[in-house]
């Protein structure tokens, strides 16, 4: 295992269903935010709403 790799896990959820709609793995960082976004279909992305754990970028 190699502790210098760190990867997170992004997921969007569909808060009336529970359902996963978009899923993004890696940075913790504006380039994985993106990736989150653009894992969106734009039916969601019209209304979405994020939340933050206000943990330090790495």
């Amino acid at each position: 295992m190699n502790k210098d790799n760190k990867q997170w896990v992004w997921l969007a959820i569909d808060v009336e269903t529970g359902e996963i709609v978009g899923s993004y793995t890696g940075s913790r960082d504006a380039q994985g935010a993106k990736g989150l976004w653009d894992s969106l279909p734009p039916v969601y992305r019209q209304c979405a709403v994020s939340y933050t754990d206000f943990w330090k970028a790495l």
